[in-house]
């Protein structure tokens, strides 16, 4: 529940029409009414118990308490947003529509991958906020092999027009000579942010895969599918710590979606035992002790 007043973009969260950012747009164009009277205010403060708030003429529903969360795997030119005036398919083609939901964020219709959809206002809020610098990684193919210029410029940081970029992890997966696979990690979303770097470097784009966003992986969702988010991943979004329940399984971040291990980042192995390899001096051999007669054992006196 939420309290007696709130402010009207909360108040629209909470009831699953936008995030706060998206909410104070239908404000700010003339969108939404309070009591019939249309209102622009973004600080307008509101009583959802008490107030009859409409959007387009339509009434908003009382906040619910329960809210739904999906993972989709977007597939390629699917436009990620409720609607699209041209007509062309959005995320909403693929997801339930017995509940209003929203798209996190935004993927341009060229790039494929992760996408949370949810009716919580307040989560997707946090989650597009720059306070809390949430991770989200893409596998990224382009044309030819990236040069160590075009590399150092990714990882430490460009300029794109009037805005610099922050620091990304860049690491080269595979290449061919003809193409090359790179895995980007970045904390901001500047519009088509990796395109712009690689084409900055004359480089094509010809995939590009988002696979991560905070401690959320896409994993072996097919494109065009969407499964609910177990209430653990939904914890580790809202900054909840989470104990894994797998030994071994790797460990999901409590806050910001930073991830202890690098996904993909191989740690180092212990040597194996090569066939036949004398164990070195002092090393108990395989039978439990050093040898006699042998560099390390006792070797018998001459008499």
């Amino acid at each position: 529940m939420i309290d007696a007043v709130e402010r009207l973009n909360k108040v629209l969260a909470q009831a699953g029409v936008a995030s706060r950012r998206a909410a104070d747009t239908l404000i700010a164009n003339g969108r939404i009414t309070v009591n019939g009277t249309v209102v622009t205010d973004l600080g307008r403060q509101v009583d959802p118990a008490r107030d009859d708030i409409e959007l387009d003429g339509e009434p908003i529903a009382a906040p619910r308490a329960k809210h739904r969360y999906l993972a989709l795997n977007k597939p390629r030119d699917v436009i990620t947003t409720v609607t699209d005036p041209q007509g062309r398919p959005t995320v909403m083609d693929f997801v339930p529509r017995d509940v209003r939901l929203f798209p996190v964020g935004r993927l341009d219709g060229a790039s494929e991958g992760l996408v949370i959809m949810t009716d919580d206002g307040d989560l997707a809020n946090r989650l597009m906020h720059p306070r809390y610098a949430f991770e989200k990684e893409y596998r990224v193919k382009i044309s030819g092999t990236p040069t160590d210029t075009a590399l150092a410029a990714w990882r430490e940081g460009m300029w794109l027009e009037e805005e610099r970029t922050a620091p990304a992890e860049v690491r080269v997966e595979s290449g061919t000579g003809a193409g090359t696979w790179l895995r980007f990690v970045i904390r901001e979303g500047k519009n088509r942010q990796i395109r712009r770097m690689i084409e900055a470097f004359k480089f094509r784009v010809h995939r590009l895969v988002r696979v991560r966003i905070g401690p959320l992986t896409l994993g072996d969702l097919k494109p065009g599918k969407w499964r609910e988010l177990t209430p653990a991943e939904v914890g580790a979004l809202e900054g909840k710590p989470v104990e894994p329940s797998v030994p071994g399984k790797r460990l999901v971040p409590a806050a910001g979606g930073k991830s202890k291990y690098k996904p993909g980042w191989a740690r180092a192995k212990p040597p194996k035992p090569r066939p036949g390899h004398r164990p070195r001096s002092g090393a108990p051999s395989r039978k439990g002790g050093p040898k006699p007669g042998r560099r390390g054992g006792s070797r018998p006196r001459a008499s």
